[in-house]
């Protein structure tokens, strides 16, 4: 059912960053709306990884992604901030102190001020061009998300592709799949170097197969079940990996979507911000976490929570025009309830 808001803030993205911004926000007794286009918070970390230990987070010396979102969710519950998820936001109205927002489910939200914390915007996987593609990927037999690692006990694993999720997963699994094939159409894989270093060890124990060079070229099974992946070098010779799931991972393609008509300057899909506000080119929007870009920027979690706490403080005076705010550290000003 589409809903009318009004609001200080509207967050436009659940993830990580959106979610502590509520609490920023909170803090400085400004009222939150969060609108995400998934069904549930928490963005890439919910949607994609959500039993991936995440290793940055300060005091946290590792956590699973999913339980870094709920740990989020009880920071922000003191705020009670509205969530419209499901939705896209398709329309941005209006100035600095009276914005309107407008989603493709027709609600309608009221904001003084707009942090876009949208990640890169909309996500989705680069699919392999492989006939039969579609008929695997509606039975399982080929998946681009590692949801939850138990999914793959016992059975035979390919993972193709060179990057962190390819070694991550690969390592991953390797004590819970029955085999794991890994397919690169080179030695290097682009991944953290300590993550490739144990790839190799794994390799050489006779944990994981190393199907190199070669690239994947089809699918063998019937009626949706997988039972094989035929690979093949670039000079043609082929041969066919015994599979139950092919898992590529090749990279998300991102958009931006309606983002990118607002009328901000783009910087390769990503919104420039001034570094010390996290303020776009447009007054009263500001953008935080990966989707915002400037010199010396980290696309890291701890980052977008630090630039949530900046792009909070600067917009204070857009929402309490000629009221000074007089800096508190949480010890000092504790929690609402």
């Amino acid at each position: 059912m589409a809903q009318v808001l009004d609001t200080d803030v509207a967050i436009v993205g659940a993830g990580p960053a959106g979610l502590f911004a509520v609490f920023e926000c909170g803090m400085l007794k400004m009222r939150a709306v969060l609108i995400d286009a998934l069904d549930a918070v928490g963005g890439q970390c919910t949607a994609l990884y959500p039993e991936k230990p995440i290793y940055d987070i300060p005091a946290l010396p590792a956590i699973e992604a999913a339980d870094l979102i709920t740990n989020l969710e009880t920071q922000t519950a003191p705020f009670d901030a509205p969530r419209l998820l499901g939705r896209r936001v398709t329309g941005l109205t209006g100035e600095a102190g009276a914005f309107r927002l407008s989603t493709d489910k027709g609600d309608q939200v009221t904001a003084k001020a707009v942090i876009i914390a949208a990640g890169a915007g909309a996500f989705g996987p680069n699919r392999p061009p492989m006939d039969g593609l579609e008929e695997y990927e509606v039975t399982g037999g080929v998946q681009y998300y590692v949801r939850r690692r138990e999914d793959f006990r016992g059975k035979r694993v390919v993972i193709a592709g060179g990057g962190d999720s390819a070694v991550d997963w690969a390592l991953a699994l390797k004590d819970i799949a029955a085999s794991i094939a890994v397919v690169h159409r080179r030695p290097k894989f682009r991944a953290a170097p300590e993550m490739a270093a144990r790839l190799d060890e794994a390799a050489a124990a006779g944990a994981i197969d190393m199907v190199i060079p070669y690239q994947l070229q089809g699918l063998e099974g019937e009626g949706g079940r997988l039972t094989g992946v035929v690979v093949a070098t670039l000079q043609g010779e082929q041969k066919v990996l015994p599979a139950d799931v092919l898992l590529p991972f090749f990279g998300l393609s991102m958009d931006l979507g309606p983002i990118a008509d607002w009328g901000l300057a783009l910087e390769r899909h990503h919104l420039p911000v001034t570094p010390a506000t996290c303020e776009t080119t447009m007054p009263g929007v500001f953008a935080i976490g990966d989707v915002a870009t400037y010199p010396g920027k980290l696309k890291l979690i701890l980052q977008g929570f630090a630039e949530g706490a900046m792009a909070a403080h600067a917009i204070h005076p857009i929402v309490y025009p000629g009221k000074a705010l007089h800096f508190e550290y949480s010890t000092s000003q504790g929690v609402p309830g």
